[in-house]
């Protein structure tokens, strides 16, 4: 058996905790543990590390690579997609690379998951599993149905027909409905939550997908090198309407776990930890006469004065306030800020890199100022700036800094001069974090003045044929 851990989204029904930059799978919700590494962990006693295939996308490559170093689990493959097309071509480059890389024949079972769900105990989630690799290896399409407990209007529904097995086939896939049509569902029964996990077969999904979607049959068919290639010209689609919603062999199984998919601030509310008052607070945060309220702080002190039934997040640069029950319309909100081209719908104020992560300390008209954390042995592109000079002062660690064709070596206290358009780099000479404070100043500060010249991250090519690059 395969597990493919989908992690390639970028959603912003978590906003502001949850970015472009830095989405929901990476964020530590209930546990000092990342949702992606609680995924992880959940599998690693099923399989080894070696057969599980983490699909994602460039950006969020090195974000990956740090979650299975916490996770003990480097030798998990990551599969990146060329660009964005839904679950249903991330599924297909999945099993492509299965077959091509790893050499898995077609009664191998893939077991498809999403990299951002809750789920406890783990050991009925495992009974779960092995109820459903039986069934696939007959060449069924096995999903993982939620017994709902309310009328949530955020989650697609299945609806259950005739007994198969220990589940049931699928009788038909509902849009997600409104509010109205969500508690006619509860009240019939016989309706789950759709939970997007799946498995089968290679050879069954292979089948279903030349029935169902010949255009990604066709793609899929051919070599890995091939389908990469060609990525661009993958259908938009969710494996759901691709196959799921079309198939005459999809079962559901009942799951037998507690599950979340953390889908909302409402979500996130009934997996914490709460007082005798209902109310889960996080961060620096104080309540008097507060009841059933979310508090999660970052940065600041927050005080909560009879509030009741309120949820409030914060971060350096953000406070989003609502009422509980109307959490999806935070991604509305996310929309309006896209359409007003906010850098908040898309970056926090600390961005993670490849060598490590900077912080936006203040900004203003001519200036920025960031504190940069280096990780030992890692070393920044070799670049410059056309509108913008820097002053680095190093905080902590030993730099090493090229300017032009010069190189020397700064300690703490000590600082240098970047001129605009010069070409520089920096690198972290020691063997613990380098942190530097950095001043910018010039007519334009936007994260896209750089070009890059020489990179161990492969990100030049790029850039030149942009001319700019996204980021330091």
């Amino acid at each position: 058996m395969k597990i493919i851990i989908l992690a390639g989204g970028g959603g912003s029904r978590l906003f502001p905790l949850s970015r472009t930059s830095y989405p929901k799978q990476f964020l530590k919700l209930n546990s000092n543990k990342s949702l992606l590494e609680l995924t992880i962990d959940r599998f690693s006693t099923l399989v080894k590390p070696a057969d599980m295939v983490i699909v994602t996308n460039q950006d969020y490559v090195q974000l990956v690579k740090t979650e299975l170093i916490a996770s003990n689990a480097l030798e998990a493959h990551i599969l990146v997609e060329p660009v964005a097309r839904n679950t249903a071509p991330a599924i297909a480059f999945a099993v492509r690379y299965c077959i091509d890389t790893l050499g898995c024949e077609e009664d191998e079972v893939m077991f498809v998951t999403p990299a951002d769900h809750i789920i406890s105990p783990v050991e009925k989630f495992t009974t779960n599993l092995g109820q459903a690799v039986v069934l696939a290896e007959s060449h069924k399409i096995v999903t993982l149905g939620i017994k709902p407990d309310s009328p949530e209007t955020g989650y697609g529904y299945i609806k259950a027909g005739q007994p198969l097995g220990s589940g049931f086939k699928v009788d038909s896939f509902r849009e997600k409905p409104d509010r109205a049509t969500a508690e006619a569902y509860l009240a019939a029964g016989g309706y789950y939550w759709n939970s997007g996990m799946f498995a089968f077969t290679i050879a069954g999904f292979l089948e279903e997908l030349r029935a169902h979607r010949g255009d990604l049959y066709a793609l899929t068919t051919t070599s890995l090198e091939e389908m990469r290639a060609n990525f661009t010209q993958m259908p938009n689609i969710s494996f759901d309407y691709a196959v799921a919603e079309k198939s005459e062999q999809v079962v559901m199984l009942p799951f037998l776990a507690e599950w979340s998919d953390i889908g909302s601030w409402d979500a996130v509310y009934e997996v914490l930890e709460k007082d005798t008052d209902g109310n889960a607070l996080q961060g620096d945060c104080m309540q008097i006469e507060c009841s059933n309220t979310l508090v999660l702080g970052q940065s600041r002190f927050i005080a909560g004065i009879g509030l009741e039934d309120i949820l409030i997040v914060e971060t350096a640069d953000v406070i989003v306030v609502a009422k509980k029950g109307e959490s999806q319309k935070v991604k509305e909100l996310v929309s309006e800020l896209k359409a007003n081209s906010r850098l908040e719908a898309d970056e926090h104020m600390t961005v993670y890199r490849p060598w490590g992560l900077y912080t936006v300390l203040s900004s203003g008209q001519g200036f920025k100022i960031k504190q940069i954390v280096v990780n030992p042995g890692k070393i920044l592109s070799l670049q410059m700036h056309y509108h913008r000079s820097e002053h680095w002062i190093v905080i902590s660690g030993t730099a090493e800094v090229t300017t032009g064709a010069d190189i020397q070596s700064l300690h703490e206290n000590e600082s240098v001069f970047i001129p605009q358009q010069a070409r520089h780099r920096l690198k972290n000479a020691g063997s613990g974090p380098l942190v530097v404070i950095e001043v910018q100043t010039g007519s334009y500060l936007g994260e896209d003045d750089i070009v890059r010249f020489e990179d161990i991250y492969g990100r030049q090519d790029e850039d030149r044929v942009k001319g700019f690059a996204a980021g330091v």
